[in-house]
C-alpha cells in the first residue's frame, strides 16, 4: 500500500544510516590526524571509544538533521516527488556538508586548542580581522584535509542517489494521515531520548562531561566527542552557578582568598616588565627541563636557557587556560579559565583588582603591548577592564613594512619599539608585552630564513625567533637608566605543539615556563623552584616583592613568601576542572570529584578515587571550596 510510505521510511532510515557511517569516519580521521595527542592502546580500545561516540552522534545528527528527517515524514502528499526530493537532496547536504566541515576543521584546530571545537571559538574569532587568512594559510598547510573532505562528499552524494524513491501518490488519505502521524509521534519520542543522551528523567541531557565516563584517561573524551555535538552543546550554556558545600570559615581558612605580604618595602619602587609569550610551551626550553629524563632533549630557546642561570625559574609550572585571553586575565589578575571561561562571560565586566590596580594605586605608570591589530584576542577591552594606562597596538607602531600579514608586527621589531618606548616612561613602571610571532602559520622574517633551529614541529623556528628577539631586546634594555631596577617576568600563555611523549599526557598539555629575573641583587631572585606554581601565582608575587602591604584577592601566592599556604593549581580542559592539592590530582565536574590521580601520574590514568584515604577526604573538600568561592565570586562582582 502506497499509504504506508513503506520506501520513503526505509530511504530516510537509510539516508540517516549513511550520516552516522561518514560521522564514525570523520571520528577515524579525527583520531588519524591527531593521533600524537589522543593515545589509543589497540584496535579494540579504538572501537570501544567510537561505540561509545555513537550516543554523542546521535544528539549531533538530531540537531543537525531534525528539519529534514520532520519534513521527509510529514504527510505532504508530494514527499515522494521529484520537485520535493531534490529539495530534501539539497537541505540533506547542506546542514550535513556543515557538520561534516566542522568536525574536519578540528583535524587541524585541535592541534592547538587541544578541546574540541565550541562556541569559545566564536568569542575568541569576533576580537580577530584575519581569520579569513588563517583559514587559507590552514589550507595551504593541510591540503589533505580539504582533499579527503571533498573526496567524502562526493561519495557522500554518490550513495545518497544509488538508491532513488519512486514517485507515489497516495489514493486512500485517511490511513495515509494516520500513520503519518504515527511516525513523526515516534520520530519525536526518539528524538528527545536522543538529543537528550537517554529517556531517563532523572538525568540531565548528555553532556561533555559525559564522555569522560568511557575513557582511560582525560584526553580520549576528545575522541568520543564530536566537533558539532560540542559546539551545539556550548551554545547559550552557563556553567556560572553558585554553589554550597562548604561554610565561609572553612573558605576563608583553608583557601585564603585574601593574601597578606609586609615583608618588602624596596625604595626606589622597581619596575615591572612581563613578557607573556605566545604558545612558549615548557618543553622548548632546555632550561626548564634539566629535571626531566627526555632522552635526546633538544632546546629550541638559548637566550633564555642562558637568563634562566642568573634568574629564578619554576620547572613545574602550570598555564591556567587553554587560550591567549585566558593566559592575560591568570597572569595579570590571577583569576583562571574553568570550563566555561571568565573572560568570555558575562560576568568579566566588572572592577577586578590586579597587578595592573594595585600598581596604579602606588603611583605606577601601567601599560599593555600587542603587536596585532588594536582589539585583537580582547586584549584592549580586558586591559581597559584592568585599568592599564597606555595601550600600544598595531596602531600605535605605524609601520606595516614590520607586519607578518596574519597576526602583527614581527617580534624583533615590536620588542625594540617596546623597549625604546620606555625610554620615555615615566618611572616606576608597570607594562606587560604579549608577543606574537610564535603562532600558527609558524613563520619567521623572510631575512631570517635558515638562522634558528628547525625540529620536527613547525613551532621550534619560530620559538628560536621570539628567543632570539628576547636577547635583541635584552641587548637595548642593558644600555637604558630604567634596567637596573627593573623585575623582568617570562611566562607562556599556553602551550602548543607536542614533540615530546612527556608532554603529550594530559596534565603536561599545561606544562609551562615562569622565569622571574632582576639586574638588581636586592630582590634575590636566582635559583629554581620545583615545587607546583602556576601563571595564577606570578601576580601575588610581583606585589609581595614591589611591597604592596594591603591585602589582594588571590587564588594563587606568592613564592617568595616564606608564608605560602597550601598551593592548589587549577586549571580546565574545557570539560572538568583540575585541581593539583598535595600528593594528587583531582577531576571535577562542577558537582563532584570524579576522579583522584598520583601526582605522578600526569595523564591520569590510574583513578585511585575509592577507597579514599584522609589526605584524598581533605583534597576533595578543597576543591570543592575553592570552586565555591570561584563562582561567588565571580557572580558576585567579588573580584577587588
Amino acid at each position: 500500500m502506497k499509504e504506508l510510505r513503506k520506501q520513503e521510511m526505509l530511504f530516510l532510515l537509510y539516508r540517516i544510516f549513511l550520516v552516522y557511517i561518514f560521522f564514525q569516519l570523520a571520528r577515524l580521521l579525527f583520531w588519524w590526524y591527531n593521533r600524537e595527542l589522543v593515545k589509543v592502546d589497540s584496535f579494540s580500545d579504538y572501537l570501544n571509544l567510537s561505540y561509545h561516540g555513537l550516543q554523542f552522534d546521535t544528539t549531533a545528527i538530531l540537531y543537525v538533521n531534525g528539519l529534514f528527517i520532520v519534513l521527509s515524514i510529514l504527510p505532504l502528499t508530494i514527499n515522494s516527488s521529484k520537485r520535493f526530493q531534490k529539495f530534501l537532496f539539497w537541505l540533506y547536504f547542506i546542514s550535513n556538508g556543515i557538520a561534516l566541515a566542522m568536525n574536519f576543521g578540528d583535524f587541524i584546530y585541535f592541534k592547538f586548542s587541544q578541546a574540541r571545537l565550541t562556541t569559545t571559538a566564536v568569542q575568541v574569532a569576533k576580537n580577530e580581522t584575519n581569520i579569513s587568512k588563517v583559514f587559507w594559510v590552514s589550507f595551504l598547510q593541510h591540503p589533505s584535509v580539504v582533499i579527503i573532505y571533498i573526496l567524502m562528499m562526493i561519495i557522500w552524494v554518490w550513495c545518497y542517489r544509488k538508491f532513488k524513491i519512486t514517485e507515489e501518490k497516495p489514493k486512500k488519505l485517511f490511513p495515509y494521515f494516520t500513520l503519518s502521524f504515527l511516525y513523526l509521534c515516534v520520530v519525536v519520542i526518539l528524538s528527545i531520548g536522543g538529543i537528550r543522551g537517554d529517556f531517563q528523567h532523572s538525568t540531565r541531557p548528555v553532556n561533555l562531561v559525559d564522555a569522560n565516563r568511557y575513557v582511560k584517561n582525560p584526553t580520549q573524551a576528545n575522541l568520543v566527542l564530536n566537533s558539532v555535538f560540542s559546539f551545539f552543546r556550548t551554545m547559550n550554556t552557563n556553567n556560572f552557578q553558585e554553589v554550597h558545600f562548604v561554610d565561609e570559615k572553612f573558605i576563608q581558612e583553608n583557601i585564603h582568598p585574601y593574601k597578606l605580604y609586609t615583608d618588602n618595602n624596596p625604595e626606589p619602587k622597581p619596575n615591572i616588565v612581563i613578557f607573556i609569550l605566545e604558545s612558549f610551551g615548557k618543553e622548548y626550553s632546555g632550561a626548564f627541563n634539566k629535571n626531566t629524563t627526555i632522552k635526546n632533549f633538544v632546546s629550541y630557546t638559548p637566550f633564555v636557557d642562558s637568563l634562566a642561570q642568573h634568574s629564578l625559574i619554576w620547572t613545574n609550572a602550570f598555564a591556567n587556560g587553554r587560550q591567549s585571553i585566558h593566559g592575560m586575565s591568570s597572569v595579570l589578575a590571577g583569576i583562571p579559565s574553568l570550563t566555561d571561561a571568565f573572560t568570555s562571560s558575562p560576568f568579566s565586566n566588572q572592577k577586578i583588582q590586579s597587578i595592573v590596580s594595585i600598581t596604579n594605586e602606588m603611583g605606577y605608570d601601567t601599560s599593555f603591548y600587542h603587536g596585532a591589530p588594536n582589539g585583537s584576542m580582547g586584549f584592549l577591552g580586558f586591559g581597559n577592564i584592568l585599568g592599564f594606562k597606555h595601550y600600544y597596538g598595531k596602531t600605535e607602531y605605524n609601520n606595516d613594512t614590520d607586519y607578518d600579514g596574519i597576526w602583527g608586527i614581527w617580534d624583533e621589531p615590536f620588542f625594540q619599539y617596546f623597549a625604546k618606548n620606555l625610554a620615555q616612561t615615566k618611572q616606576p613602571f608597570m607594562t606587560t608585552l604579549f608577543s606574537v610571532s610564535s603562532h600558527h602559520p609558524f613563520k619567521v622574517p623572510e631575512k631570517y630564513k635558515g638562522k634558528f633551529r628547525k625540529g620536527p614541529l613547525e613551532i621550534h623556528e619560530p620559538i628560536g625567533y621570539t628567543d632570539y628577539s628576547l636577547k635583541k631586546f635584552f641587548e637595548t634594555a642593558r644600555k637604558m637608566p630604567w634596567y637596573s631596577n627593573t623585575i623582568f617576568v617570562l611566562v607562556a600563555d599556553h602551550t602548543n605543539q607536542i614533540g615530546y611523549a612527556e608532554y603529550e599526557k594530559a596534565m603536561n598539555r599545561f606544562a609551562i615556563p615562569v622565569l622571574f629575573y632582576s639586574p638588581n641583587p636586592a630582590y634575590k631572585l636566582q635559583g629554581e623552584i620545583t615545587e607546583t606554581t602556576q601563571q595564577m601565582d606570578i601576580y601575588p608575587t610581583l606585589a609581595d616583592l614591589i611591597g604592596y602591604h594591603k591585602k589582594i584577592r588571590s587564588w594563587g601566592r606568592s613564592v617568595v613568601s616564606p608564608e605560602q599556604g597550601v598551593p592548589i593549581v587549577v586549571n580546565s580542559d574545557s570539560v572538568m576542572e583540575n585541581f593539583i592539592i598535595g600528593k594528587y590530582i583531582y577531576r571535577f565536574d562542577g558537582k563532584n570529584v570524579i576522579g583522584v590521580f598520583d601526582k605522578k601520574d600526569l595523564n591520569m590514568e590510574k583513578n585511585i578515587l575509592n577507597p579514599k584515604n584522609p589526605e584524598i577526604e581533605r583534597g576533595i573538600l578543597l576543591c570543592k571550596a575553592w570552586y565555591q568561592d570561584y563562582m561567588y565570586r565571580v557572580i558576585n562582582r567579588k573580584l577587588q
